[in-house]
């Protein structure tokens, strides 16, 4: 409706599928307007789509309807074998196959890319740990060398908070620039990304923004442990610290 008659009224309108100078092309009036389908699968764009009366199919001669849906607010798991009863009675010669739920056709149709995307956030968590790991040795091993300069600066009078931004600083600085960093990289890759999302955008805003705070949450966190442990330094024995 959109596509051929935009900003109008589609009800009433009339086409024909295919040339309309062929022979034998009757018109086809429109009744009604449902909502946009993925016929072709979940990840093509959405094209136009119409429903027709299997009695009134006259384009594609020997067409026979193979599909049956049915719809239940029941319970669906014990559906199949009372469908399968009533299909007996009308036609006990006709075989029933394929028999799913919605829910398991969808299943089906996102599986490939469900598997590629848990991949991918497995590798995403091992990397998130693998980055907090190493944040904590970098400042763990800042700690260690900068013994006797947190010993002097405690001697001067610096206070355990003093301490506690010092190593803090340190390490949110280098988080802060791997964020800048991969916030850059992400912009650049997303078009390798868009074949493997479905509903959202790979410049989706609200990601953005909420997985660069969950790294600089899980980098805090990393940092905490080698910075407390820095404000515990007793002065005198800091400065004899070699």
């Amino acid at each position: 409706a959109r596509q051929y008659w935009p900003g109008e009224n589609a009800l009433g309108r009339r086409f024909k599928v295919g040339d309309p100078d062929e022979p034998g092309k009757q018109w086809k009036q429109i009744v009604g307007i449902v909502a946009d389908i993925r016929q072709m699968g979940l990840d093509e764009p959405v094209k136009a789509e119409m429903y027709l009366p299997y009695q009134q199919i006259t384009d594609w001669p020997g067409y026979v309807p193979r599909d049956l849906a049915i719809r239940t607010n029941g319970e669906t798991s014990n559906l199949a074998g009372a469908v399968r009863e009533i299909i007996r009675e009308v036609d006990p010669d006709q075989p029933v196959s394929n028999v799913a739920t919605m829910a398991e056709v969808l299943g089906t149709e996102a599986a490939q890319r469900r598997m590629g995307m848990i991949m991918l956030a497995g590798f995403a968590a091992l990397a998130l740990l693998l980055a907090s790991l190493g944040i904590y040795g970098v400042l763990a091993y800042f700690v260690t060398q900068h013994t006797n300069e947190i010993g002097v600066r405690q001697a001067l009078g610096a206070t355990p908070r003093n301490i506690l931004f010092l190593v803090l600083k340190k390490g949110m600085g280098l988080t802060l620039l791997g964020v800048v960093i991969g916030l850059g990289a992400s912009f650049a890759l997303t078009r390798l990304m868009s074949s493997m999302l479905f509903g959202v955008k790979a410049s989706d805003p609200l990601t953005f923004v909420m997985v660069p705070l969950v790294l600089a949450l899980v980098a805090l966190v990393a940092c905490l442990v080698p910075a407390l442990r820095a404000t515990k330094i007793d002065p005198l024995e800091a400065l004899r610290y070699e």
